[in-house]
């Protein structure tokens, strides 16, 4: 998609991929056949562009520095990148900006320290100092009091204020629900705990939430911000099921995340495309992950907005001005085409695909990844939604999400565990 966007605009694209069968390669001005984080091919890359950017999160900063000291341009820049680039380093970030997060900490935090053999009364209570962690409010991280010793208690410890279920998070990693994991009790702490490196994953709390929100906004070199509408997501299996736009929230709710995106991007000298997923419920609108790249819950905007995500994100490394993200339709919803439990054979793909395309005010996209996998991310359909009310796009929704999922039903299989990240 951002291949099709460059395409538009006249801007020749060239690719770091690791196959000729990527689905960029087609429309691209030339391609470096290596791995994404063969900081060598990216040397080739940066003598035929005059900026490099890039489509996923997973960067490897250190290798590329040498790089941008010899004066590559990337965009965004890897002084913005770097602290975006884990959960832990995010939640860290969005705390310094006193931005809203869900409680955290680390998941070695509840490895609470306790009396050492060798100190005098073994029967004494174990004291502690609470380090008020800067990131957010009310949580703690555990640490002895001065002048005691310590071993490792035999068991976790929540720090106080948490309580079960808990999420548990790979630092680095985890998409589409991988790297995830619900932590329901006792048990289940102390298996993660057995199975993983601890300083490498997060614990936060399960947030009350009543709708799962995300914002793609965008910042260029001359500092200014420009937001896409809010939308609405919905997820299956921790997969993206469906966007919709407009969400359902009052001005005041959009308001404020458009002036927390504001923030972070100037915050960080951040130039490119971001996106920001959110919380909302009875805590307000809490920041829940970010991605400094095109989103999915963008997609939308190819047929809803002036300007989509991935024309914005070509204009922006390429030095052009901003387009205007303004929506051009009542409402829309973006539908993903997940990979079904058992790939389907090519005719009845092709039939699938076809009545998709002939749904009223439809449009699709399909992407050519192989292979099938059994929840990944195909395709998608946007639907143009015509309700004048927001009560009518709601039953549109609905009505239209159904007769998608009539042709392409959602796959039952429960997503692959995540592995462990030692």
């Amino acid at each position: 998609m951002l291949a099709e966007a460059a395409a538009d605009l006249g801007v020749a694209l060239h690719v770091q991929c690791p196959g000729a069968d990527d689905p960029a390669v087609g429309l691209a001005a030339s391609r470096i056949d290596a791995a994404l984080d063969d900081p060598e091919a990216t040397r080739r890359l940066a003598s035929v562009c005059g900026a490099i950017s890039f489509e996923n999160e997973w960067v490897p900063i250190a290798d590329l520095i040498p790089l941008a000291e010899a004066g590559v341009r990337f965009v965004p820049d890897l002084t913005a990148l770097e602290p975006l680039m884990a959960k832990r380093a995010q939640r860290e970030l969005l705390g310094r900006l006193h931005l809203p997060t869900p409680r955290w900490c680390g998941l070695e935090e509840v490895l609470a320290p306790v009396p050492s053999a060798d100190v005098d009364n073994n029967d004494a209570p174990v004291t502690y100092s609470p380090q008020r962690s800067p990131f957010w409010d009310g949580g703690s991280a555990l640490q002895p009091a001065p002048g005691a010793t310590s071993r490792q208690a035999s068991g976790p410890v929540l720090p106080p204020g948490f309580a079960f279920p808990l999420m548990a998070k790979a630092s680095r990693g985890g998409y589409d629900g991988k790297g995830t994991r619900v932590i329901a009790n006792q048990a289940e702490i102390e298996a993660l705990v057995a199975e993983v490196n601890p300083p490498d994953w997060i614990l936060e709390e399960r947030v009350a939430f009543e709708q799962e929100l995300a914002l793609v906004a965008c910042r260029d070199r001359e500092g200014s911000v420009a937001c896409f509408p809010l939308v609405q997501t919905h997820q299956h299996q921790q997969v993206c099921d469906w966007v919709f736009f407009p969400a359902p929230v009052n001005h005041a709710v959009e308001a404020l995340a458009r002036n927390l995106a504001a923030s972070l991007l100037t915050a960080l000298d951040y130039v490119g495309v971001m996106a920001i997923e959110l919380f909302y419920g009875p805590a307000g609108l809490l920041v829940n992950e970010l991605a400094p790249r095109t989103h999915n819950s963008g997609h939308l905007t190819i047929e809803a907005c002036r300007c989509s995500q991935f024309s914005q994100q070509v204009r922006v490394v390429a030095g052009l001005p901003m387009g205007l993200p303004d929506p051009v339709v009542p409402g829309a919803l973006m539908v993903n085409l997940l990979g079904p439990e058992s790939p389907l054979d090519p005719g009845d793909e092709a039939r699938r695909l076809e009545a998709l395309r002939d749904l009223p005010a439809a449009h699709l996209h399909w992407y050519g990844k192989r292979p099938s996998a059994a929840g990944r991310k195909l395709g998608h359909l946007t639907l143009v939604l015509e309700g004048g009310s927001h009560a009518e796009r709601l039953l549109e929704k609905e009505r239209r999400l159904e007769q998608v999922r009539r042709i392409w039903p959602l796959p039952s299989t429960p997503q692959t565990p995540p592995l462990p990240l030692k």
